[in-house]
């Protein structure tokens, strides 16, 4: 039984790990299922207007949440995309991004609004950034014995816009290319940029050099044709059976160029 227990993986709503049970990919001697854990039930914001979404959250919960609707809007957006109804009704927000699929939309989300993962083992707790948070496809820095137990979303600044949209093959299929975006304006100018970028690398990553071309200016015809020029040289992904590297990195690079100009319309730029 200890044996068992110290082999045990974690199960919130099981849309990742029950699939990779069934193709015989995972074979874990037991599942703890957190889901009814109330702590872990917490979709809550705190007086400094951050968001708190517990482990145990479902994504359906926070998309039908008006109030998340209306101050976090990418991730509604985002996990509007995410699948089939049946697949938001189960999986878990936590869940998403702990699994760590490099197409998913949450990871990428959760870099573009610089989010702050809490984990927690017999150790203690620790707070890790997003950019921190995962190493490699399906790989991140939880350690043994450590659950991530919440994401924290920092409350968007004034005069911040956002952005996010990706390319499926079908609809509900994983994104083949996508990119989250949000900017801070003002004085006519971008005063911050993160573009976050998924499904056309290891995990989401942002570009420096796409970022940098923003900020300072304001976003027009020259800025945004900087920003598909840095996307375009500073990706390389690898190709698959849903598209060559070369369709992904063009792809990114229009994508990136849209959501930014999205974003700053919506800035108060």
């Amino acid at each position: 039984m200890t044996a068992k227990i110290s082999a045990a993986v974690v199960l919130a709503g099981g849309q990742s790990l029950i699939p990779v049970m069934n193709l015989r990919m995972g074979h874990p001697a037991a599942l703890v299922d957190v889901c009814r854990i109330p702590e872990l039930q917490q979709l809550s914001m705190t007086p400094d207007g951050s968001l708190h979404v517990g482990a145990g959250v479902r994504q359906a919960d926070v998309l039908a949440d008006r109030e998340v609707g209306a101050r976090w809007p990418m991730l509604r957006r985002a996990i509007s995309e995410i699948g089939h109804p049946q697949i938001r009704s189960r999986g878990t927000v936590c869940g998403s991004i702990a699994h760590a699929d490099p197409a998913a939309e949450l990871p990428a989300v959760a870099l573009a609004l610089d989010a702050t993962m809490v984990v927690r083992s017999r150790r203690g707790e620790r707070r890790i950034a997003a950019e921190e948070f995962v190493l490699a496809p399906f790989t991140t820095v939880l350690e043994e014995n450590e659950i991530l137990i919440e994401v924290v979303f920092p409350p968007a600044g004034a005069d911040s816009g956002w952005a996010f949209e990706e390319f499926a093959t079908r609809r509900g299929d994983f994104a083949t290319a996508g990119a989250a975006v949000r900017l801070v304006a003002g004085a006519g100018a971008v005063i911050d940029c993160r573009l976050a970028l998924f499904g056309v690398g290891g995990r989401a990553l942002r570009l420096s050099e796409a970022e940098e071309a923003v900020v300072g200016r304001p976003v027009d015809e020259e800025v945004l044709a900087a920003v598909h020029s840095a996307v375009e040289s500073g990706l390389d992904p690898s190709p698959d059976v849903h598209a060559s590297g070369e369709f992904r990195r063009e792809l990114a690079a229009r994508l990136a160029v849209s959501t930014i100009e999205r974003a700053w319309e919506r800035s108060n730029g």
